[in-house]
């Protein structure tokens, strides 16, 4: 499993292709010959661009619903609404189809950042904001989230 690092910020060009950083790249280095799906982001108007195993192991929970019942088949609809498979071309790009750029309201500056195992890709004004929102709200989340972990110390505080 990946653990990806970083938050950047790039340009996206005329033809809809984002320079991934370079410090992507590294980290993604032995993953790049298998490809990725880029799709849109449940809660966020972001992208998510998932190294093809990373795909792979979501795909397998989410091929476990039964198509038989009414809301996972409208899930799964959803879930994969405009998915696509990109490469990482030799020039270190990915390319944004439109709806996807559509989506997610990209205009010329991006943010492209790690979310452990896979990468958001944000409009810069987009991610701002939603930074700005969710601070106000961290420390308590934080709390709710992994405050009530009594497994193990694990020396995170």
């Amino acid at each position: 499993m990946l653990n990806l690092i970083g938050t950047y910020e790039c340009k996206i060009d005329a033809k809809g292709r984002l320079m991934l950083p370079q410090a992507f790249k590294k980290q993604l280095a032995s993953v790049l010959q298998d490809g990725f799906v880029l799709k849109r982001a449940v809660f966020q108007k972001c992208l998510e661009l998932y190294p093809m195993a990373e795909w792979n192991a979501l795909s397998q929970k989410v091929n476990k619903l039964n198509r038989f019942n009414k809301k996972n088949d409208e899930f799964i609809r959803r879930f994969n609404a405009g998915v696509k498979l990109v490469d990482i071309d030799g020039s270190g790009r990915i390319l944004i189809s439109k709806d996807l750029h559509a989506f997610a309201k990209t205009k010329k500056e991006i943010v492209v950042n790690a979310a452990i195992n896979v990468l958001e890709i944000w409009d810069k004004e987009l991610y701002e904001k939603a930074i700005d929102e969710a601070a106000l709200d961290f420390a308590d989340l934080a709390e709710e989230v992994m405050g009530d972990q009594n497994d193990e110390p694990d020396g995170v505080s």
